[in-house]
C-alpha cells in the first residue's frame, strides 16, 4: 500500500464521524439566527434612557404612533404569544390586549425584564422544533404550523426593533449594533 492510499484510508477512518454526524435541527438553525436578533433588541431597549422610554414621534405620519416602551413590550408579548404556539401551551407572561404587553409594566426596569423573559421563551421555542414537529397542525389544512408560528415572531421582531432604532436615533443615540466595533 502507498503512503497516499494509506493517508487517504486514515483521513476516511478519522474524518468518517464528522460525516456522521447528525445535522442541526431546523429548530437549532432558526435559534442560531434568534441569537444575533437577541443581543440586538435587547441591547436597544437597554440603551434608550428611562426618561425616553414615553417617546414616540407626534409630527407626519406618526400621530398615535406607539411609544419605545409599547413598542418594546409589544414585541415581548408577540414572542410570548407566538412561542406558546409553538410549544403547544398557554403564554408564560400576559400578552395584554391584543398582544400590547401587559398595562402594569411601566418602568423601564420592568418593560426590560419583560422582554428578557421573552426572548428567554423565544428561544426555548426554536429549540424544540424539529421534523417531527415542525409541520404539526398542517394535516388540519392551517398554516399555524410550529414552524409558521416561530419565522412569524422572529420577522415580526425585527420589524419592531427597525421602530426601535429609530427611536433612538430621533433621541441622538446611535443603537449599539451600529456603533464601531472596539
Amino acid at each position: 500500500m502507498t503512503r497516499l492510499t494509506a493517508g487517504l484510508l486514515g483521513s476516511i477512518v478519522f474524518c468518517a464521524p464528522a460525516f456522521c454526524a447528525d445535522p442541526p435541527s431546523i429548530g437549532q438553525v432558526l435559534d442560531s439566527q434568534f441569537q444575533i436578533w437577541d443581543h440586538e433588541i435587547i441591547s436597544a431597549v437597554e440603551a434608550m434612557p428611562a426618561d425616553k422610554f414615553d417617546f414616540a414621534p407626534t409630527g407626519g405620519e406618526f400621530k398615535g404612533a406607539r411609544t419605545f416602551g409599547q413598542q418594546a413590550k409589544h414585541l415581548a408579548a408577540v414572542i410570548y404569544s407566538f412561542s406558546a404556539g409553538v410549544l403547544g401551551e398557554k403564554a408564560p407572561r400576559d400578552t395584554g390586549k391584543l398582544n400590547e404587553g401587559p398595562e402594569s409594566l411601566r418602568t423601564k426596569a420592568e418593560i426590560v425584564e419583560y422582554v428578557k423573559g421573552a426572548l428567554a421563551y423565544g428561544h426555548q421555542a426554536l429549540l424544540s422544533l424539529n421534523e417531527k414537529n415542525e409541520l404539526r397542525n398542517a394535516e388540519r389544512g392551517g398554516n399555524r404550523t410550529p414552524l409558521y408560528e416561530a419565522t412569524f415572531f422572529m420577522s415580526h421582531s425585527m420589524d419592531h426593533y427597525g421602530q426601535m432604532v429609530e427611536y433612538l436615533r430621533m433621541n441622538g443615540i446611535i443603537p449599539p449594533a451600529s456603533r464601531p466595533q472596539q
